[in-house]
C-alpha cells in the first residue's frame, strides 16, 4: 500500500497543475469575477450598506454568513487540535 502513494501523490499533483493552467491570472482585469461581481461591490457598496471600506462591506455585510461559516470551522479545527494536542498530559 505504501508503494501506491508516491505514484497517486505525482497523478494528483499532476492533474492540479493541468487543471491550474485553465485559471485566469492573478489580477486579471478581464476574469469573470472582475467584470461582473467586484464593479458592483465598488460602486454600490457605500449606498447599500453604509460602510465606507467597501472590503469590510463584502466581508460583513455581503458575505455576512459565509465569513461566519468559515470563522466557525476554523474555530472548530483549532479546539479539536488543542484538545488531541492535550489528551496525553498528565495532571
Amino acid at each position: 500500500m505504501k508503494g501506491l502513494a508516491g505514484p497517486a501523490l505525482a497523478l494528483v499533483g499532476m492533474l492540479l497543475v493541468v487543471a491550474a493552467q485553465g485559471l485566469p491570472a492573478v489580477g486579471d482585469a478581464t476574469a469573470p469575477a472582475a467584470r461582473h461581481v467586484a464593479p458592483r461591490y465598488i460602486e454600490r457598496s457605500h449606498a447599500e450598506t453604509g460602510t465606507p471600506n467597501f472590503v469590510t462591506a463584502v466581508l460583513a455585510d455581503y458575505r455576512g454568513y459565509d465569513t461566519l461559516g468559515e470563522t466557525t470551522v476554523i474555530f472548530t479545527a483549532g479546539l479539536a487540535c488543542f484538545l488531541l494536542l492535550g489528551e496525553g498530559k498528565t495532571r
